[in-house]
C-alpha cells in the first residue's frame, strides 16, 4: 500500500451502519462490524457508533461478538480482535443521562465475562456558544467528545468555544438522504477554515461514502433520489493541505468543488492535489490531530470506490 494512503485511511471510518441510509437492525450492524474488524480493511476501521438510547441493545446484540466473548458463544471466526470495541456514543438524550448511559455501558464491558468494550467517543450537537460551554463543563476530561457545529448560523462564535479544550472537537454533517442536506462547498470550507485558525479538530457525519465529488444515489431505495455529493478526498486532503499552508476559504472550496479523481496525488511520501501538496509526515500529523475522520453508514463503499481507482 502507498504511504499516504495508509496515512489516510487509517482508523479514518467510524462504522454509522444503524444510521441512514442503511439504517440497519442492531444485530446486523454488529454483525458487519465485527466481520470488518476482522477483514483485511480493519486499518480503516474505528469506533461502532451508537445513540446513547441504544447503548443497552448495543450490550444484549453485541455481547457474544465482543473480544472475550467468542470462545463460546460459535461466532470466533468473526471475533479474532482480542482488544476493546471502540464506542462513540451520539447523544440523543440529555446530556445528564446520556453520560450515565456510558458509565453503565462501560462499567458493564470491563470483563470479558460481557465482552470487551469502550465508550471513546460523544457526539453531541451544538446550539450557541452558551451551550457550548455549559456542554463542556460537564463532559468528563477524559471522554473525547464531539460537538456538531449547524453551518447554516454564523458559526464562528461556536467554533471559537471549543478553542483551548483538550479532547474537544467540532463535527460537521456533510451530507444526507435528500439533497438539501448537502452543505454548499463554501459553508463545509468557512467551516474547515474557522477549525484550523482556532485549532479545533474535527470530525465528519454523513455523505461521504465516495472518494470524490460527484453526483450520486443519497439512498439504497429501488429508485433513489441523486445529487452531488462530497467526497472524503475532497475533505481530508483539502484540509490537511489547508492547514499546512493556510488556505483561504476560497480555495478550500476549490478544492472541495473538484470532481477529477485525477488531480488528487497520493504518493508514497506525497499527498497533494494539482499544485499543491504536503509531505507524508505533515500530512500524518494533520490527520492524527485535526481532520480526525469521519461517520459512514456503508464501510464497504469507500473502500471499494477507492479500489476502483487503483489506491488499494
Amino acid at each position: 500500500m502507498i504511504g499516504t494512503v495508509q496515512t489516510l485511511m487509517t482508523g479514518l471510518i467510524d462504522y454509522a451502519g444503524l444510521f441512514p441510509p442503511a439504517k440497519l437492525g442492531m444485530n446486523d450492524a454488529v454483525t458487519n462490524f465485527a466481520r470488518d474488524l476482522g477483514g483485511t480493511d480493519a486499518f480503516a476501521l474505528s469506533k461502532f457508533i451508537c445513540l446513547a438510547s441504544r447503548l443497552e441493545e448495543l450490550s444484549e446484540q453485541g455481547r457474544v461478538l465482543m473480544p472475550g466473548t467468542y470462545a463460546t458463544s460459535g461466532y470466533r471466526e468473526m471475533a479474532l480482535q482480542t482488544d476493546p470495541w471502540s464506542i462513540s456514543v451520539v447523544g440523543d438524550l440529555p446530556l445528564e443521562e446520556t453520560l450515565d448511559a456510558i458509565d453503565a455501558f462501560n462499567a458493564r464491558h470491563e470483563t470479558e465475562e460481557q465482552g470487551l468494550a469502550k465508550v471513546r467517543a460523544l457526539e453531541i450537537r451544538g446550539t450557541d456558544s452558551q451551550q457550548i460551554d455549559a456542554a463542556i463543563e460537564a463532559i468528563p476530561e477524559d471522554l473525547p467528545a464531539f460537538i456538531e457545529i449547524p453551518l447554516d448560523v454564523d458559526f464562528r462564535g461556536m467554533i471559537a468555544a471549543l478553542a483551548g479544550n483538550p479532547g474537544i472537537g467540532a463535527k460537521v454533517r456533510c451530507g444526507g438522504v435528500e439533497a438539501g442536506m448537502i452543505p454548499p462547498s463554501d459553508r463545509l470550507a468557512a467551516f474547515i477554515h474557522a477549525c484550523g485558525a482556532s485549532d479545533v479538530p474535527f470530525k465528519a457525519t454523513a455523505g461521504l461514502h465516495h472518494p470524490v465529488r460527484g453526483e450520486q444515489d443519497l439512498t439504497y431505495d429501488k429508485s433513489p433520489p441523486r445529487a452531488v455529493m462530497h467526497g472524503y478526498l475532497n475533505v481530508f486532503i483539502g484540509a490537511s493541505i489547508a492547514r499546512v499552508k493556510r488556505l483561504t476559504a476560497e480555495r478550500i472550496s476549490e478544492i472541495l468543488e473538484e470532481t477529477d479523481p485525477g488531480v488528487f496525488r497520493l504518493e508514497e511520501d506525497l499527498a497533494g492535489w494539482r499544485d499543491w501538496s504536503i509531505d507524508r509526515t505533515q500530512f500524518a500529523r494533520c490527520r492524527e490531530s485535526f481532520c480526525l475522520g469521519y461517520g459512514s453508514c456503508s464501510f464497504t463503499e469507500p473502500l471499494e470506490d477507492l479500489r476502483a481507482l487503483g489506491h488499494l
